[in-house]
């Protein structure tokens, strides 16, 4: 039984870092949502109300973060949407490690060296999962589309 125990709680304690740091990645539309929320409420809307309008507003930041990714072309552009998802997801992940790292009864420094480790992870996956909707760069050539005739050929036939 001891040792169901012990498995039942290492699995747990995956699932829960699992889910943490799948939510961080998800930082901005998750504040946004909230902080909509939030003022919906404290304005009379209501729970039901303040909570639906902060799920609109989370899942409208995400989706206009991704379009606008995937619709410019520009890097530089790109680089920036993508370090607006990024940057709170590495706040994110820090406190979450760091957090981590107080439960686990860590040194300072240990639990600080886990805290950026916690964050660089985190804003990868973040950066990695905007530029996931990039549009493919597909350069000129044969495999870009049609290809035009020679103007000889076009004639003789």
């Amino acid at each position: 039984m001891i040792i169901i125990g012990v498995i039942l709680n290492i699995v747990g304690l995956g699932v829960f870092c699992w889910a943490l740091f799948t939510l961080a990645v998800y930082a901005l539309p998750f504040f946004v949502g909230m902080t909509v929320g939030m003022y919906t409420y404290h304005t009379g809307t209501g729970p039901f109300g303040s909570i639906v309008l902060g799920i609109v507003a989370g899942a409208f930041v995400l989706a206009a973060g991704q379009f606008t990714f995937s619709l410019v072309r520009s890097p530089l552009t790109r680089a920036a949407i993508a370090l607006l998802f990024a940057v709170p997801a590495a706040i994110a992940g820090y406190h979450a490690s760091l957090g981590l790292g107080q439960i686990g009864g860590l040194a300072e420094g240990w639990r600080e060296l886990l805290g950026v480790a916690g964050a660089i992870t985190v804003a990868g996956t973040a950066w990695t999962r905007m530029t996931l909707f990039g549009a493919p760069d597909v350069g000129r050539g044969v495999a870009a589309g049609l290809t035009q005739l020679p103007l000889r050929s076009a004639r003789n036939g």
